[in-house]
Order: C-alpha cells, then sequence, then structure tokens
C-alpha cells in the first residue's frame, strides 16, 4: 500500500492512503489519523489500512479525492531517529580520488552512517530554504526506509524483517560548511539542513520483485532547472544493503518504530572509453559531479545551487509508473522573521 501525510495546520499531519497509481487518496480517519500511530501498531493498523487501500484502487472507496503532492508533508513529518549511510562506496571512492587520497579498507566492511536532525523534515513540494547561497547547496538523491521496533544487537536478516516503508529522499548538503565541521572530527551538523521525502511511503510488495534482499533495483531520476543530470541504478552498486545499514545501529542500541535509515547518494561506477573515464547514468548531487570534473579535466567546474533552482527526483517502476511520487522543490532565501507574542 502507499501511505501519504496532509498538510492540516498541525507538526504532525493527517495520514491519508494513496491509491497505487497516485491518483487519487483517502483520510484514514477511522483508523489512524498520524503514521507513527500506525507503525507503533503495525500488526493490528496495516491490515485496515490495506484493505481501505484495496477499495481505494478497486474504486469503491466512497470518499475519495483527487491527490494533490503539493498538499504533502513528508510521509513521517517528524521521527525519532533518522540516520543516514553512505551504501555506495563509488561516491566515497570518487570523493576520495578527486582528492587524490585513498579509501581505507575499513570502509568496505563497517558502514559510514551519520546522525540527522529528524525534528523538522521538509514536503516533497516544499521549499528548500537556505540562510546563503555561499553555504554550497547541493542536493543529494537517495533510498529511505522506515522501520519498526527492531532489538540491539540484530542480524542484518533481522534487520531486513523490521522494514516496514521504503521512500525516497532529498537529503540536502551545505557543502561549503562541511570541511570545518569534519575538521572538528565530530560529524556533520549545520551543514545538513531539513531533509525532504517522496510524496508517499509505500510498504515493501509494492516494489515485486525490484526489492531484492535489502536493495532496491530501480534507476533514481534526478532532474536540476529541467535537465535531466542522473539515472543512476539504485540496486547493484549498494555496497551495504539496507538489512547491514540497520544492523550497524543495532549494533549498541534498540531501534524504535519511526526511525528513519537513508541509503546515502545513490551512485555508479564509470566506464573508460577511448582512454578517459565517463559517467554515462550522470550523478545523484553535485559534489560527484564536481569530483568527475576534477578527475576528468584537474579542476570542478560546475557550481552549486542557487536561489531559484529547481531539483526534481523520482523513481518509476520497469512500467514507466511513478512510484513514490516526485521531490519537486526550488531553493529559496528565508522569508521574514516571524513575529512572536
Amino acid at each position: 500500500m502507499k501511505l501519504a501525510t496532509y498538510k492540516d495546520g498541525s507538526r504532525d499531519g493527517q495520514l491519508v492512503v494513496v491509491s497505487r497509481d497516485l491518483a487519487t487518496a483517502h483520510y484514514a480517519t477511522g483508523i489512524a489519523t498520524r503514521l507513527q500511530q500506525v507503525l507503533d501498531d503495525w500488526s493490528f493498523l496495516s491490515s485496515q489500512l490495506q484493505d481501505l487501500y484495496d477499495e481505494l484502487n478497486a474504486g469503491r472507496a466512497r470518499h475519495a479525492f483527487p491527490f494533490d503532492p503539493a498538499q504533502c508533508m513528508a510521509p513521517l513529518p517528524r521521527a525519532y531517529q533518522w540516520a543516514d549511510g553512505s551504501a555506495y562506496l563509488n561516491h566515497v571512492e570518487l570523493v576520495r580520488k578527486a582528492r587524490n587520497a585513498e579509501v581505507p579498507q575499513s570502509f568496505y566492511e563497517d558502514p559510514l552512517m551519520y546522525q540527522g536532525g529528524s525534528d523538522d523534515f521538509i514536503g516533497p513540494c516544499d521549499d528548500v530554504v537556505v540562510p546563503s547561497e555561499d553555504f554550497g547547496i547541493d542536493f543529494e538523491a537517495e533510498i529511505a526506509v522506515v522501520t519498526g521496533d527492531i532489538p540491539m544487537g540484530c542480524t542484518p536478516e533481522q534487520a531486513l524483517e523490521g522494514i516496514r516503508l521504503i521512500m525516497i529522499a532529498n537529503d540536502v548538503s551545505l557543502r561549503n560548511l562541511i570541511p570545518a565541521e569534519l575538521a572538528k572530527g565530530f560529524g556533520f551538523f549545520q551543514s545538513k539542513p531539513a531533509t525532504a521525502f517522496g510524496p508517499v511511503a509505500v510498504t515493501l510488495d509494492e516494489l515485486g520483485d525490484a526489492w531484492d534482499h535489502g536493495r532496491l533495483n530501480l534507476v533514481l531520476q534526478s532532474t536540476w532547472n529541467g535537465r535531466k543530470v542522473g539515472m543512476c541504478d539504485a540496486g547493484p552498486e549498494m555496497t551495504f544493503h539496507f538489512g547491514q545499514l540497520i544492523a550497524h545501529i543495532g549494533k549498541t542500541r534498540n531501534i524504535r518504530a519511526g526511525s528513519i535509515v537513508g541509503s546515502g547518494t545513490v551512485s555508479n561506477k564509470g566506464v573508460e572509453r577511448d582512454g578517459r573515464m565517463e559517467w554515462p547514468k550522470g550523478y545523484s548531487c553535485i559534489a560527484e559531479k564536481r569530483c568527475i570534473e576534477t578527475i576528468q579535466d584537474g579542476a570542478p567546474k560546475t557550481g552549486f545551487m542557487k536561489y531559484g533552482d529547481t531539483i526534481r527526483i523520482e523513481m518509476k517502476n520497469r512500467a514507466g509508473q511513478s512510484i513514490f511520487g516526485a521531490i519537486d522543490q526550488k531553493i529559496a532565501p528565508p522569508g521574514p522573521p516571524i513575529a512572536t507574542v
């Protein structure tokens, strides 16, 4: 099934069930009003939502209405945890190669991960508000999963059983703030502002055989200012699958229902043509494009995003139908301060 959260003026919005073709929706009132409620009582409430989903797809839901992604918050507007990995080691290899550095062997054995802010996600069509263009604004096209309760010490196989939903994400990065933060030795903070998620979160059965043991074997598309810049395969080159990422979190802590785990930037290896490396599938973040340019030509030439720039991120099934709806955002400066009493 497919679930979304509609804006209603509150922090957590209203849960809606969305049809498979993303054409219609129905409020889940009477079953649950918030997605977190469903995650907390999945075995009981998800079956009721599935019944409503079946009715909606069959055209029998009495109070269905046209689905509007612009009315969506993030499917889970705030979460108990947002942990983002770096599961595509090609991305790390490119960054390291661009500065003539080796990738430590440990990176291939133990996932990189940071813990981001989870109190203020933004919706798929909300502006990405950044205080200054000088911060080096970048999009990052990713996949993310939402978990149920998973115990500390879980194996990767056990972790896979705890995945409830899957989404797409724009994990915005402020590249020019990153070096100084990493130099402190304590990780990202100001350089990772609010993350956006696609309009709907979907259960794994919606993905069919494209979901393969913790990897999603479909193409993630990125379109920057109307130009398609990335058509990256999300499955084959994912070094650590989602079960491994979740087990990494669970080594020393319990993972509670409503935790979101990200894949990191989806990235594909280049190919050699006439003695020169090329990346025909493009890129899922500008930083990677700049690394590619440095490797090819000695220096980056693509700038970061400016106010008014747009980014669209979407994933389609093998029949060409959008699965999660599209993240479709504009970069914007802050508005006037909100008056307080």
